[in-house]
């Protein structure tokens, strides 16, 4: 069974930076696309960055050019560089295959106030 283990959260200004990590156990990343989701509040989960198995990366345009995933196989983790941070990016944080193919970690919260 695969189980993700997020953190790096917290509370940061506006314009603030921020780096998610995500502990993916059984030696699955060389094997399969892996993205960071979030939710906010009131609002669906939503897929922002993804890093595929040919080590390409993709994002949701809200994040484009702010955000960076990356992903390090020897440790099996994914991170999750975020910068210019705005309110608009809080929510809770996770890491899943692309498609969400796992059982959801707990999640780590993200909250980008003044």
């Amino acid at each position: 069974q695969v189980q993700l283990v997020e953190s790096g959260g917290g509370l940061v200004h506006p314009g603030g930076s921020l780096t998610l990590s995500c502990s993916a156990s059984g030696g699955i990343l060389g094997v399969y696309a892996m993205g960071w989701y979030r939710q906010a509040p009131e609002k669906e989960r939503e897929l922002v960055a993804t890093f595929t198995r040919g080590g390409s990366t993709d994002y949701a345009d809200p994040v484009k050019g702010r955000f960076t995933i990356s992903r390090d196989d020897t440790t099996w983790t994914v991170y999750l560089q975020m910068n210019s941070l705005k309110p608009e990016d809080t929510a809770v944080y996770y890491c899943n295959g692309v498609p969400a193919i796992w059982t959801w970690g707990q999640g780590t919260q993200v909250t980008v106030s003044s």
